[in-house]
This record gives structure tokens, sequence and C-alpha cells, in this order.
């Protein structure tokens, strides 16, 4: 089992759960989340003073899935996810030595 971590901007986060929904993934868990990477932020003017915003809103999504649709997954999330602009994002894998569903005591990929 691997867990993909997946940082998008906000407005790709519907686009992106539908395209994992197409290749069978069922669970996945999302946080908003503020950061910044090559982009480092931006100047916006508020009331005539100018202010650096370092932090821009994204969302986080995580996703723990089969080894066999891991590169299923990636490619879903990198298809929805691009807008070729600066700022789209990154794809961390990892991987789970075990998973249990708490209701059913389930583990492994059968928890998943």
């Amino acid at each position: 089992m691997k867990k993909i971590e997946a940082i998008v901007k906000p407005f790709k986060l519907d686009e992106v759960k539908e395209a994992l929904q197409e290749v069978g993934i069922q669970g996945i868990t999302v946080t908003e989340a503020k950061g910044f990477g090559r982009q480092k932020g931006h100047t916006e003017l508020y009331r005539g003073a100018e202010y650096v915003v370092d932090f821009l809103p994204k969302v986080k999504l995580e996703i723990v899935v089969a080894d066999d649709l891991v590169e299923k997954a990636i490619e879903a999330i990198k298809k929805a996810a691009y807008t070729g602009r600066i700022g789209d994002g990154k794809i961390f894998i990892s991987t789970i030595d075990q998973a249990i569903r708490i209701r059913t005591g389930e583990s492994g990929n059968d928890a998943l």
C-alpha cells in the first residue's frame, strides 16, 4: 500500500476528486492548507497600503491506495491539477505498512 499526498490549488479540488473517482479511488482526506514554494507569495494592495501575502491557499489531499492503483492515481492527479502555471502543486508518495478499518477490524488492502 502507498500513501499519496498531493498539494494542489483549491479551485482544482473538484476536478482532482472526479479524476480519482474515475480510476477507482474511493476514499480521500482533504485538508485546507497554506504554503509557498517557488511562488514565494505575492504583494497585495489594501486601503492604500501594500503588504506581502507569504502563504498562499492550497488543498492537501491524502489517499491510501493498493500498489496496483498508485500509477493510475498519480496520473489522474497530475492531469486534473495541471494549469501550466507556477504553483500547480506537488505529489508525495510513501509506503504504508498497515491499514486497519476500525469498524470491522479488516486489515491490509481489505481495509481500504
